[in-house]
C-alpha cells in the first residue's frame, strides 16, 4: 500500500476511501454512542443532544459521522501538506497515515469534540502556513481568530492554539502590533456574539464562563494501548529522523510550515493538560501533527521493506486490536 499511495493519482482519493472503511470496519460493526464530557463545550453538547433522538435508536449514525470527519481531515491536510511541500514529492502518505494512526485506538474513531476541533486546526495551520505572501494577511488572521474562538465552543483547551497564531506570526512576518491585534479580535469575537445573545435573552444568571486550569490527564491504560503508542513513537522517530535528514535541502518557505507542525503537535500534547481531560481520545488532536512525521517515515527509506514492513504491523496491530481484543 505505501508503494500506492507513493504516487500522486487522483484515483488514490478513492482507494483511501475503500483503505478507511477497511480499517474502521469494526467501528461500523460494534458502534459507540458518544457520551459528553465536563471539558466539553456547550456547541459539541447541543450536537449530541439534537443527534440523540436518531443516535439512541440508530447508533451507527455516529460512526458515519465519525468517519466522514476523518476521511475528510485525511484528504484535506494531504493536500495542503503537498500545497506547502513538506515531503519530496507530492503523495498520499500523510493521509494514509492518519487514517491508520486513528485506527490504532478505539477512542479516535469515536465522535468526539476535539474530533471535531481537528478540522477547524487543519485550516488554521494551512492558513498560518500560508501567510508569509498573503497580501491580505490581516483579514486571514481575523478569520484565524475567529476559527480558533468558535473551537473553544466546542471543547474549550483548544484556546491553547492562539500560541501557534503568536509563533505563526514570528515565523512567517515582520513584528507589526496591528496584525497581532487583529488575531486577538479574531479570537474575542464569537465571545461577543455569545455574550450579546446570552444578555439579549435573558440567560445571564444561568450562564458560567468556563475555567482554566491544569493538572494531570488520567486515562485506562492497557498493554494494547502501551504497545500502540510505543509502534507510533517508533514510526514517529523515524520519521523525524529523516525530515531532519532532508530539511537544509528544503526551500525557507517549507521550513517554516515544518516548524509550524511541529509546534502543533507540541501545542496539541499539552492540551488535555488544560482542565484534566480524563480520556484519551482528547489526544486525537496529535493525530494531525504525527501523520506528516509517520508519513515521511513511509517515503523516505530507501530500502523498501522497511516502510512496507512497518505498514503491515501497523495494519497486523489494528485487526488484532479490533478483533481479538474487547
Amino acid at each position: 500500500m505505501t508503494g500506492t499511495f507513493k504516487a500522486n493519482n487522483p484515483y488514490n482519493t478513492f482507494l483511501l476511501l475503500v483503505y478507511g472503511l477497511l480499517l474502521k470496519l469494526p467501528v461500523f460493526l460494534h458502534p459507540t454512542i458518544p457520551v459528553p464530557q465536563q471539558t466539553d463545550g456547550f456547541l459539541f453538547k447541543a450536537l449530541l443532544t439534537q443527534l440523540s433522538s436518531i443516535g439512541n435508536s440508530v447508533p451507527v449514525i455516529y460512526s458515519f459521522i465519525s468517519f466522514i470527519l476523518l476521511y475528510t481531515q485525511a484528504v484535506t491536510f494531504n493536500k495542503l501538506a503537498n500545497d506547502q511541500r513538506l515531503m519530496q514529492k507530492p503523495n498520499y502518505l500523510a493521509a494514509m497515515a492518519y487514517l491508520l494512526i486513528t485506527s490504532l485506538f478505539k477512542e479516535w474513531n469515536v465522535l468526539s469534540a476535539p474530533l471535531i476541533v481537528n478540522t477547524l486546526l487543519i485550516w488554521v495551520w494551512a492558513n498560518m502556513s500560508g501567510l508569509y505572501n498573503n497580501k491580505n494577511a490581516r483579514s486571514a488572521l481575523f478569520n484565524i481568530g475567529i476559527i480558533i474562538g468558535v473551537s473553544t465552543f466546542f471543547y474549550f483547551p483548544s484556546i491553547a492554539f492562539a500560541i501557534l497564531i503568536i509563533v505563526g506570526l514570528t515565523v512567517t512576518r515582520p513584528f507589526k502590533p496591528a496584525e497581532w491585534l487583529i488575531a486577538l479580535l479574531g479570537i474575542i469575537t464569537p465571545y461577543y456574539f455569545l455574550l450579546a445573545y446570552i444578555f439579549l435573552t435573558d440567560k445571564w444568571k444561568g450562564y458560567k464562563l468556563p475555567g482554566f486550569s491544569v493538572g494531570f490527564p488520567v486515562f485506562y491504560k492497557s498493554n494494547w494501548a502501551l504497545a500502540a503508542i510505543i509502534i507510533v513513537l517508533f514510526a514517529t522517530v523515524i520519521g523525524l529522523f529523516y525530515i531532519q535528514q532532508n530539511f537544509r535541502r528544503q526551500l525557507i518557505q517549507t521550513r517554516k510550515s515544518w516548524n509550524l507542525v511541529f509546534l502543533y503537535f507540541l501545542v496539541a500534547v499539552f492540551i488535555p493538560f488544560i482542565n484534566t481531560a480524563h480520556s484519551f481520545q482528547y489526544w486525537i488532536l496529535c493525530a494531525v501533527p504525527l501523520s506528516a512525521f509517520v508519513g515521511s517515515a513511509f517515503l523516505y527509506p530507501t530500502k523498501k521493506w522497511f516502510p512496507l514492513l512497518l505498514h503491515w504491523l501497523m495494519v497486523a496491530f489494528v485487526i488484532a486490536f479490533s478483533y481479538f481484543v474487547q
